[in-house]
């Protein structure tokens, strides 16, 4: 699948264009055992010319053969590369950035590389029921790897202390895994999904 880039994008977004798009698909919950829910996912990336992409994702529980059954979550955040933030950067708050971006060329975006091929990049992803995560990771061509770095529960949360996403493009479709800590435990599978893309 040809991977088209937007030619409003600025710069630093290039290593994450192919995740701009909407995605459609279906997943299972836990470990995807014979008694773990399904689910129905639409998930998308969208850029207006600032340096970090939107995220959005709602979910529906489904029966095993697809048939909606009611809304399960959604959550949201902003996608982008890990970088220092500049005079020429927005923010915070209101406060414009200047009219060119931060990073202007490929060549400058290349300078963020790290040793072993890819790009830090963070998420933050925010959720119903008071908690925000702030992820760290990478991503090394049509593969991600986060880890919470910061999870934030307001007073009245369900407990959850950490967690691990790992995205890929496998043959055009995003594949997707996320293994979440509630306290005093280890990771667990908490769902997965593949989702194809939109239009």
């Amino acid at each position: 699948m040809a991977i088209e880039i937007p030619t409003d994008l600025t710069p630093e977004l290039v290593p994450l264009s192919w995740l701009i798009g909407t995605w459609e698909g279906t997943g299972r919950l836990g470990d995807g055992e014979a008694d773990d829910g399904h689910f129905l996912q639409r998930m998308s990336f969208t850029q207006n010319g600032l340096p970090f992409l939107e995220y959005r994702s709602e979910t529906w529980i489904t029966d095993e053969k697809g048939a909606i059954l009611r809304p399960l979550t959604v959550e949201t955040g902003f996608w982008s590369l890990e970088r220092p933030m500049l005079e020429a950067d927005p923010g915070p708050g209101m406060i414009p950035g200047d009219m060119v971006p931060a990073l202007r060329s490929a060549d400058d975006v290349e300078k963020l590389r790290i040793a072993e091929g890819g790009f830090k990049i963070q998420a933050n992803i925010v959720h119903p029921g008071a908690i925000c995560e702030l992820y760290y990771g990478v991503i090394d061509g049509p593969k991600i790897q986060l880890a919470t770095d910061l999870v934030m529960r307001g007073t009245n949360a369900k407990d959850y202390a950490s967690a691990t996403r790992i995205f890929g493009l496998v043959n055009g479709d995003l594949y997707w895994r996320w293994d979440v800590s509630t306290g005093g435990n280890e990771l667990k599978a908490h769902a997965s999904a593949a989702l194809k893309k939109q239009g």
